[in-house]
């Protein structure tokens, strides 16, 4: 398909100095040399009818004469290394057009670019920027220096795309153990914008430098890029992302503070399906849909059929499990004190446990680590005759003063004052396989306790009661 001699040759020297000595890609190492494009936009070529500059930090491809072939109107970048034949990576970039068409992105090897290509695939562009996340593993070849395409012919016209964020990471080839700590979480940024006060050190030092959960949801315009930054700022590190999946239509049901959620159950196939496919074959840990499970029969108060909240889950626990088969899932299973564990477990079997590693408890909520391991233990003993004993985990974010009793229990779950941070996040020898911080210290759980924020809001005064263990 490189038809265009002058710009093969040029391109294929600037390969050779790159590529003397091959080195293997890691889990570090990024193998586009520029895809931010702040000042400049070598090493990337344009071939054939196009041209190129940098433009407000992108690169602008502007094509300049309608052609026929996708390939007759091109950009082209060498990676920074050879690629491995056999290993998976994960090729991202933000894009958008003039006009809304469909390009052809590639990684191809130089020296047969139009028939050993380990990743060839139409991309649809629209005339909104939008994140692209695309796995592929590398083909075989005797020679393996390799260059990325954007191909932008055959569009019956004569668009002017613009790119940015370009990257190309190899997929971590053994499981990371270290979990990762991102400096974006809620309490992150909040102590780094006060910082030199005493609590925004205080923050840091007990909540903000702790592996915390991402939550994700439909506060996210492009689902895509939320995920796909998340996971490749992990794999950069060579750390363990861990997620939270939120968006199972009529979220929240019984407390109705944290409620929403996608519109039906096509809007949320296709919402998993794009936080799937932007984790791709990258490791990562995700708790599916917190009270998912355990609050379906509060949709019945809204006419709704717990059967569907079920279903969408067994969907989800499929979607999962194909489009991001690295990843260890937990679907939510409550919290001790909320079904019992003969009930539940049937629940979990409904809605897909069998297509997950395990199942996650205590999640947002203050019941101590033994009697939620207790209660995960007495889950297992009722999955073992249909699925068989999963995997758990814990979530001893905020359970280190144990649960919170007054004389109105409905609302105890709700900020309640005298809480405090539990057991730090870590892998754990026997019993749970984790302990987690899936509820980030000092996100509310909505208007009440000693709260007045809403639920998902960084609170810094409920973050230092968390950490003094007072009210």
């Amino acid at each position: 398909m490189r038809l265009i001699a002058g710009k093969a040759t040029a391109l294929a020297a600037v390969l050779a100095a790159l590529l003397l000595v091959p080195q293997p890609a890691s889990a570090a190492t990024q193998l586009i040399g520029n895809g931010t494009f702040n000042s400049s936009t070598s090493p990337w070529a344009a071939i054939g009818q196009t041209t190129v500059a940098a433009e407000s930090g992108r690169l602008r491809v502007d094509v300049k004469a309608i052609v026929a072939n996708a390939w007759d109107a091109m950009v082209a970048s060498p990676t920074t290394a050879a690629l491995n034949p056999g290993k998976s990576y994960t090729l991202s970039f933000d894009a958008y057009s003039t006009v809304a068409f469909k390009a052809r992105a590639t990684v191809q090897y130089t020296a047969t670019p139009s028939s050993n290509q380990s990743l060839a695939t139409d991309v649809q562009l629209t005339t909104a920027s939008k994140r692209y996340s695309i796995p592929f593993t590398a083909a075989t070849a005797s020679s393996t220096a390799a260059e990325v395409t954007f191909q932008l012919g055959g569009s019956g016209g004569t668009p002017v795309v613009r790119f940015d964020n370009v990257s190309l990471l190899e997929t971590q080839t053994t499981r990371p153990t270290a979990l990762y700590v991102s400096s974006q979480s809620n309490p992150a940024k909040w102590a780094a914008a006060n910082q030199g006060t005493t609590e925004a050190q205080a923050i840091q030092a007990n909540i903000a430098n702790k592996p915390i959960f991402e939550w994700f949801g439909n506060w996210f315009g492009d689902i895509t890029q939320a995920v796909d930054s998340y996971v490749g700022a992990a794999q950069a590190q060579d750390k363990l992302p861990m997620l939270v999946a939120y968006n199972i239509p009529n979220r929240d049901a019984c407390a109705l503070h944290s409620g929403g959620g996608a519109g039906d159950a096509t809007g949320y196939h296709n919402w998993i399906t794009d936080f799937a496919k932007a984790i791709g074959t990258r490791h990562a840990v995700v708790v599916l849909e917190p009270d998912g499970v355990a609050a379906a029969g509060c949709v019945t108060k809204i006419g709704k059929d717990p059967e569907d909240q079920y279903r969408m889950l067994l969907d989800a626990t499929q979607v999962l499990k194909a489009q991001a088969p690295n990843t260890w899932v937990y679907l939510d299973a409550g919290n001790a004190t909320w079904i019992a564990a003969d009930a539940m477990a049937p629940l979990l079997v409904k809605s897909g446990i069998a297509n997950t590693r395990g199942f996650s408890v205590n999640v947002s909520n203050y019941i101590t680590t033994a009697d939620s391991q207790a209660y995960a233990v007495a889950v297992n003993g009722y999955l073992s005759g249909s699925v068989g004993a999963k995997k758990y985990v814990i979530d001893t974010s905020r359970n280190g003063n144990g649960p919170y009793s007054d004389s109105t229990p409905e609302d105890n779950w709700c900020n309640p004052p005298g809480r405090k941070l539990g057991t730090p996040p870590a892998q754990q020898p026997t019993g749970a396989e984790y302990v987690f911080w899936v509820k980030v210290p000092g996100d509310s759980d909505g208007p009440c306790g000693i709260s007045d924020e809403p639920a998902g809001t960084f609170d810094p005064a409920l973050a230092m009661a968390l950490i003094n263990g007072t009210s």
